[in-house]
């Protein structure tokens, strides 16, 4: 049988867009953090949106501010469901590890409550396909525990991994980020924000 890529999300999929997917206001949970760390960004920045589900709050916010937005997702239904709310705006349908969006450059890569949900050798994995597809002087957005911890997630049953603060800021540095700043927000998210030198 073949791996479920999507880490269990297409089968959860119809009641994740009935509640935060169908989120048409970007309001929900993330959405003013997105939107405080876009500031920073330049005025007609390319962004990709990794683990974008439906868009919904998170790709919204940064059509929203003009931005060119590229998403990928592994969840096929979470893709259509992308497609349908923003037609016309590139999104790929992959494992976000092996997307071929990597083979572009953005000024800034967000990917909001996906890295806790990969094995820890993929984070790592993901961590340099960013930084190689960065301009100099990019922006990145991620969210993960600050503490080193695993658990199961409650609406998959599958295994999340964070690997800590520590363990992700030398992964940036090792990349040729900077860790320049993070933030415990609503929810008790975790936010990690970095630049490429």
């Amino acid at each position: 049988m073949e791996p479920d890529k999507s880490r269990g999300y297409e089968a959860i999929a119809a009641h994740y867009i009935a509640g935060r997917g169908s989120n048409y206001k970007g309001a929900g949970v993330g959405a003013a953090e997105v939107a405080e760390w876009s500031l920073a960004l330049p005025e007609v920045a390319s962004v990709l949106d990794i683990g974008c589900g439906t868009g919904l709050p998170i790709t919204q916010v940064l059509i929203n501010r003009g931005f060119q937005v590229y998403g990928v997702d592994a969840s096929r239904s979470m893709v259509a469901a992308f497609r349908a709310n923003f037609p016309g705006v590139p999104v790929e349908c992959a494992a976000a590890e092996e997307s071929t969006l990597f083979g572009r450059t953005f000024d800034a890569v967000v990917s909001w409550g996906l890295f806790f949900l990969l094995e820890e050798e993929t984070q790592r994995q993901l961590i340099t396909q960013v930084a190689g597809a960065m301009k100099t002087g990019g922006c990145f957005l991620f969210t993960s525990p600050e503490e080193i911890c695993s658990w199961v997630d409650c609406m998959t049953d599958q295994l999340s991994i964070s690997l800590g603060y520590e363990a992700y800021k030398n992964a940036l540095e090792a990349e040729g980020m900077v860790l320049t700043g993070t933030l415990r927000s609503t929810g008790d998210n975790f936010y990690y924000f970095a630049r490429k030198k």
